[in-house]
């Protein structure tokens, strides 16, 4: 195994540092709905999920990403469960991202619409610290709902607040119009974006933005929602009432675009495999090649996931020309902006 070596990464240019990998933890929250539709990805074993989480931070993790929205409220909550088990040496070295925004209740497991009036993003912090069992959030990051300036300065001001008040130490934002991320940005607190990024696809004007202001960027589906994985095909895919089956935000298993998506993944495996990587640590090593600041966030629901995706950390890098050849084939992806 030879390893490209990974840049070290910090949350912004005076943050804190973290691994060059997170955890995504959407899946551990559970099945729920969101605007009437399906939004989790089926049912879940608590217990496994805290084993995964904690097989990742045993291999080298640091960065926990997560959201009241997953499982509207389950998925802080065994985040939380899952560091109240660590020792103290162990916890003081996660860092804990978790967002704000978008409207759940949690008693019927549904959410709907957004919500980033000053009042209720107080509130919302102060229900995510408690199921999270932390006294500070290390990132709190805008999930939805800044549809305007105004709303989205409002937004700012109301994370500075919370900043001066102990509760987080930094935000950032999920909501990467470059309206709104130029807003959050110019915020001395302000240390990070989170965007879509793999293979397929992700946008150099937020890629720009970021290295403008030096913002760590945090790569959501960094492996197509799964199909990167290598484990679905036509024949196989996800489960009835998966979030995956029914989303107006990817069309990796929609059975009118599936294989043009399989088409391009075929195009690209025995590269993404160099070296002896799986397909997992191949997507992952071609994203750390693309950007230094990148730094993926793939979700984990079981161990044997944890440990494939920290894998990748020794694997490091995909090679420059590797990813380079990628980059050309996968040209015609209708992600790349």
């Amino acid at each position: 195994m030879t390893a490209t070596t990974l840049a070290k990464h910090t949350l912004g240019p005076d943050g804190p540092p973290v691994s060059a990998l997170g955890i995504g933890t959407w899946a551990l929250g559970g099945p729920f709905t969101f605007d009437g539709r399906d939004a989790g990805w089926g049912e879940v074993d608590d217990e496994e999920s805290i084993r995964a989480v904690h097989a990742a931070l045993d291999r080298g993790v640091t960065l926990i990403d997560t959201a009241p929205t997953y499982g509207t409220g389950h998925s802080e909550r065994i985040v939380g469960r899952a560091l109240a088990a660590l020792p103290d040496a162990a916890r003081a070295r996660v860092r804990i991202a978790t967002k704000f925004g978008l409207r759940i209740d949690e008693e019927s497991r549904t959410g709907g619409g957004t919500d980033v009036r000053p009042a209720t993003i107080r509130a919302e912090c102060d229900a995510s610290l408690r199921r999270l069992g932390v006294d500070a959030i290390d990132l709190y990051q805008l999930h939805g709902g800044a549809e305007s300036p105004t709303l989205a300065e409002d937004a700012v001001a109301t994370c500075e607040d919370l900043v001066a008040a102990g509760k987080i130490n930094y935000f950032g934002t999920g909501q990467d119009d470059d309206e709104t991320l130029e807003i959050f940005a110019r915020s001395p607190h302000c240390v990070a974006v989170q965007t879509q990024a793999n293979v397929f696809g992700w946008s150099s004007r937020v890629l720009e933005t970021a290295h403008r202001y030096r913002l760590a960027v945090l790569a959501r589906s960094p492996l197509a929602m799964g199909l990167l994985s290598g484990k679905y095909n036509a024949l196989n895919r996800p489960a009835t009432g998966d979030v995956r089956l029914d989303t107006p935000w990817w069309t990796y298993f929609d059975e009118g675009s599936m294989q043009d998506w399989l088409r391009r993944l075929q195009s690209v495996r025995e590269l993404l495999t160099t070296g002896g990587r799986t397909l997992v640590q191949g997507s992952l090593g071609y994203l750390w090649a693309l950007d230094s600041a990148i730094i993926p966030l793939p979700g984990v629901r079981t161990t044997q996931q944890a440990v494939e995706n920290t894998e990748a950390l020794a694997f490091g890098l995909l090679p420059a020309d590797i990813a380079e050849q990628i980059t050309t084939l996968l040209a015609d992806s209708p992600e790349r902006s």
